[in-house]
């Protein structure tokens, strides 16, 4: 019998997907966008990746999905789904991944959906062709997942073409057929970027249910710290293509360990609805392929010293398991300049 669409997709707990040293190019000239960054997922995990447009959060994630563009290679490093080791596998191999095990959700639903086709036949052919499902089977599961999504009438959806459809609905075909066939990992890369507040927050919502009853482990990539917040356990904080930051959602909003994300949460602001001054980060990221002597965040950080720019920093961890790329990140916890609540930094000589 196939699997049920509120089957749990793994076991609680376990290991989803483990990156390793992962390494990334780009260009003839195969410029390193993306260096040596490890981290994991369980099921059941929502794990959230944000930093600036260009921080390598979307390259690693697509590298995941094995759907990078041309021109971006994995130079080092491994991806593990579950056991099977995914920068091994070959365009066939891959095929039979996507969908059936890995998931995905992208920012503009109706660029990914045959506008010639019917929503319920896009959602039915994936039941059919990997689940072995008759066509009376297979409509009847599209009605069930469509129903599971939150779509009111599945069953008028069912035969509607994409331009018939809102933007918050087609979001919930996409990840509708995205979970059909009982995915171990879920990615979704800025899914909610274009819809409004109100439809942005269902789906969060629904994302987050989805997960509960499935089991199913999240990989959430925005540029949006509220998002995080609301959604996610655990946070990624990239820059220039490095994790300059790993940890707990609320132990990282409430402190974070790198001036980096201190700036990002600085400027997000979340919770700071009265505030009326747009607060920026001063400068530019690093170029990809740039390679700085030292801290890559150096010469936009405000607690930058000398010693910053001699050495590369490496990603150490610290006692409460919390990882973090400064080599100043203990003094600056101990004299409270990381706070978010800004009335109380003490900024160290």
């Amino acid at each position: 019998m196939s699997p049920s669409p509120s089957d749990p997709a793994t076991a609680p707990g376990a290991t989803v997907l483990s990156v390793e040293g992962l390494h990334l190019t780009v260009g003839a000239g195969r410029a390193e966008a993306v260096r040596d960054v490890s981290f994991s997922v369980r099921a059941g995990e929502a794990v959230g990746l944000v930093g600036e447009s260009g921080s390598g959060k979307t390259l690693t994630c697509r590298s995941v999905l094995g759907v990078n563009a041309p021109g971006v290679a994995v130079s080092g490093g491994r991806i593990d789904l579950g056991g099977t080791e995914l920068t091994a596998l070959g365009a066939r191999a891959w095929e039979q991944v996507r969908g059936s095990r890995l998931g995905a959700v992208f920012q503009d639903p109706a660029s990914y959906l045959n506008p010639s086709l019917t929503v319920g036949r896009q959602l039915a052919e994936p039941l059919r062709l990997r689940l072995g499902l008759k066509r009376a089977e297979a409509r009847a599961r599209a009605v069930e997942l469509f129903t599971s999504v939150g779509l009111h009438r599945p069953d008028e959806v069912y035969d509607q073409y994409p331009h018939e459809l809102s933007g918050g609905m087609l979001q919930r075909v996409l990840i509708a057929i995205a979970v059909a066939c009982g995915p171990e990992l879920l990615v979704a890369d800025e899914a909610t970027t274009a819809l409004d507040t109100v439809v942005q927050a269902e789906v969060l919502e629904l994302l987050a249910r989805l997960r509960t009853e499935r089991g199913l482990a999240l990989l959430l990539v925005t540029h949006d710290l509220a998002v995080v917040a609301e959604v996610c356990d655990r946070i990624l904080v990239f820059y220039a293509g490095e994790i300059v930051e790993d940890g707990p959602t609320a132990e990282v909003v409430a402190a974070p360990a790198h001036p980096y994300t201190e700036a990002l949460l600085r400027v997000a602001s979340i919770g700071d609805w009265q505030r009326r001054d747009l607060a920026v980060i001063p400068g530019r990221p690093p170029e990809a392929g740039a390679a700085p002597a030292g801290c890559r965040f150096a010469d936009r950080c405000a607690f930058a010293a000398e010693a910053c720019s001699e050495a590369a920093v490496p990603l150490t961890v610290r006692a409460d398991g919390r990882r973090v790329r400064c080599d100043r990140a203990e003094e600056l916890a101990l004299s409270g300049a990381l706070s978010t609540d800004r009335s109380r930094q003490e900024v160290p000589a």
